[in-house]
């Protein structure tokens, strides 16, 4: 398979006229709150490895632009404008998987978003800079950062990169339950009540905090950093179970506590590290004692596959906080 031309990873030329492109999800967020300043609303990506994946296919029978399932709307008013961006026409099938559930807070709608931009951007062989997306995507809704493959900051309602913060030196694990029920982020981006100046103050700190955990490779203090941000989220989105998982996580010793902000899951953080595989098993065993569906996540593994040359390190897109 030939590489994207997009600047980034996960897409390719599947054949004359048919591209692919892939987007990872992400487990709510490691950290969600704001920033001083105006509409400086932001999170830190909790990449998992969980995908959508794009097919857009472009044949001279084609007479109008079609998407599979037809419920991706979105996809398919992306699907228009890049065409349009890219001067080719408004025609050709979009068929989008994918193994993210929708309604999570697991980013399923910005993947399928950036799988499709990567798909139709590998089939017409023509790049499509980091920025000109963003600025796509900002026309429809607000986007976690799915199209940087690590752990970020970013401006989620500017759709805006602030800052890239790398990946851990191991994958995380996450053991997490769903409280049930789907939750519409856009509905919940209106209705959420802002931060006061006191809380954008802490959610600066903690943001401090974040960029000197990555930078020494520390999972105990990223671990911190979410369990803080799961708490803090309790005045917006309750969940009824993280009581449970803050005693489980000290029983266990588990890194920290990570919730989807404006979704329904709740999970335990874990080193992946052999040594902390009966603490793991430990937690499952009492998250199943107690009746609960039990799901588990990897994020994204830093050691590149054999074969497989490192990502286009395209230019930050920084936000003025000013």
């Amino acid at each position: 398979m030939n590489a994207t031309p997009f600047e980034g990873e996960g897409g390719g030329l599947a054949g004359p006229g048919c591209g692919i492109g892939t987007a990872h999800g992400t487990f709510g967020e490691l950290l969600q709150g704001a920033l001083p300043g105006a509409e400086n609303h932001f999170l830190i990506t909790l990449p998992i490895d969980r995908r959508s994946t794009a097919t857009f296919t472009q044949r001279p029978s084609d007479r109008a632009l079609i998407v599979h399932p037809a419920r991706k709307t979105k996809a398919l008013r992306l699907a228009r404008r890049v065409l349009h961006h890219l001067g080719a026409p408004e025609l050709g099938t979009l068929t989008i998987e994918t193994s993210l559930p929708e309604g999570k807070g697991l980013a399923s709608s910005s993947a399928d978003l950036v799988a499709t931009a990567r798909a139709i951007s590998a089939a017409l062989n023509r790049p499509l800079p980091l920025e000109v997306l963003c600025g796509f995507l900002r026309e429809l809704e607000p986007t976690d950062g799915v199209m940087v493959p690590e752990f970020v900051a970013f401006l989620h309602r500017k759709v805006q990169l602030l800052q890239r913060l790398g990946l851990p030196p191991r994958p995380l694990r996450v053991l997490a339950v769903d409280e049930g029920g789907e939750i519409d982020t856009i509905a919940y981006n209106l209705r959420c009540p802002d931060y006061t100046a006191a809380e954008r103050a802490v959610y600066q700190g903690l943001l401090a905090d974040a960029v000197d955990a990555f930078g020494a490779g520390d999972l105990d203090a990223i671990g911190r950093i979410a369990t803080r941000s799961a708490t803090l989220n309790q005045r917006r989105n309750p969940r009824r179970h993280l009581a449970t998982m803050l005693r489980l996580r000290e029983d266990v010793g588990a890194l920290g506590v990570a919730v989807t902000h404006s979704g329904p899951c709740v999970g335990l953080l874990f080193d992946s590290a052999p040594r902390h595989d009966r603490a793991f098993e430990r937690a499952w065993e009492v998250m199943a004692g107690l009746g609960l569906k039990v799901d588990v996540y990897a994020t994204l593994d830093p050691r590149p596959a054999p074969g497989l040359r490192r990502p286009v390190r395209y230019a930050e897109v920084r936000a003025d906080l000013r």
